[in-house]
This record gives C-alpha cells, structure tokens and sequence, in this order.
C-alpha cells in the first residue's frame, strides 16, 4: 500500500525541509516579521500533532482534520495569532481549545506557561502525549484540563494573555476581565461560518478592539459562544 501511495503522490518529505518551507513561504513571506514567532514554527514538528493518515499533509497550507471532528489551524493562522499576542518568557498564558495541541506547544517554546482547556475530553490524553513528548524542547510548560472554557478561567486570572482557537459570536466580557493590565486576547469573532480575527487589549477599564482580518475556525461552545 505504500508504494501504490508513493507512486501516487510521490514519496513522503522530509519533515524538516517541508518545515523549513513552510516557514520561508508561508509565514515570512506572507507578512510574519517576529522571529522567534518563526524560529519557534521551525522548531515544532506540526508532523506530530495530526493524525497519522495526515502526516503527509502536516505542513500543507491550511487546516487540517483532527480527532473528535476538530481541526488544526492553518500554520500562517498559529503564527499570525501567536504574533498578535506578542509572547514573553515567563507569560501566563490562558489558551481556550486545545485541539492536538500545537498551538500550545508553539507557546511553551517561547517560554510562557500555558493553561489550556478543552471540552472535547478524548483530545486530552492524545494532546498531553504529544506535548509531553516535546517537554525537553519547551523553554515554558504546557497544564491541559478538561473544561468548558468558554468564559475563561477566572481562578487563573488575571492572564498575561488569553488565545481562543474557536469562534465566538462576540467576545465575552468575562474574557476582557480577566486580561492583566497591558494584556491581550486574540479572538475569532462573527458566525459559525465566517469571522473576523480580533485583538483585544485592555487598558484599565478600556479595551481596545482591532480587527486583523478574516478567518474560519470551528465554532466555541458554550456560555461564551454558540449554543452547541
């Protein structure tokens, strides 16, 4: 069967060229500028973060099924909401929807120490056993629970930064409030099938709203988001 594959479709790439690619053509020159936003995509191998039957696909340019009929985001969509966040080592950082965990791991790499909550329970433990299989490359850490986190984590606040890898219909008020002074919330915002990236950051009781462009994301579900 494999060989019928390779004749197919070719035979597999090396991971670390198709990664190296990813981040020259998809990243740098499409408007990615924070190297270590791009070091810490060349770093992580997204190869292990999706299912076996689409490892082949790992650094093609857009989302990828996961389990539990989730997704992996597209890499210029991790890299671009990692850079909205502008990261510091050290950073408490709340991420809501852990999907395979990349995107947390992306994170950890750059030193911030992740709290990152899923619904879905049957993509915990894959999720933990990818990110702890990375550990001793993590300059930060990576806490994975079970939760609808969908308003947040209030006994966590207040966070450095808040990243939603789900859309909302709009950005729930219980996020802007547990944003540390100074902090920001990177947020897909809009209906089930189009939304608007949105940056929020907090100055005292203000908070300034941007909008970054459009994307798709699989709905948020709960309080904070769409009715399930």
């Amino acid at each position: 069967m494999r060989r019928i594959l390779e004749v197919m479709t070719g035979p597999p790439k090396d991971p670390e060229q198709a990664r190296a690619a990813m981040v020259e053509n998809q990243l740098r020159k499409r408007g990615v500028t924070d190297e270590r936003v791009l070091a810490a995509m060349g770093a992580i191998p997204r190869e292990a973060f999706v299912p076996d039957a689409s490892r082949r696909d790992a650094y093609a340019d857009g989302a990828l099924p996961i389990e539990s009929g989730q997704t992996i985001s597209q890499p210029l969509m991790v890299a671009k909401m990692t850079e909205r966040l502008e990261v510091e080592p050290g950073d408490r950082i709340l991420e809501i929807g852990t999907g395979s965990g990349y995107q947390a791991a992306i994170l950890a790499w750059l030193g911030a120490e992740v709290t990152s909550l899923e619904r879905q329970a049957a993509l915990i433990p894959l999720a933990r056993q990818r990110l702890e299989a990375l550990a001793p490359a993590l300059a930060g850490s990576v806490v994975v629970r079970e939760a609808d986190g969908s308003l947040g984590d209030p006994a966590g606040a207040p966070w450095d930064g808040i990243i939603v890898t789900a859309a909302a219909p709009a950005v729930p008020q219980e996020l802007r409030d547990q944003l540390i002074d100074g902090g920001r919330l990177v947020i897909p915002v809009g209906s089930r099938d189009r939304q608007i990236l949105t940056v929020v950051t907090r100055h005292g009781d203000e908070w300034l709203d941007r909008p970054d462009g459009y994307c798709v994301f699989v709905p948020l579900i709960g309080p904070g988001g769409f009715d399930d």
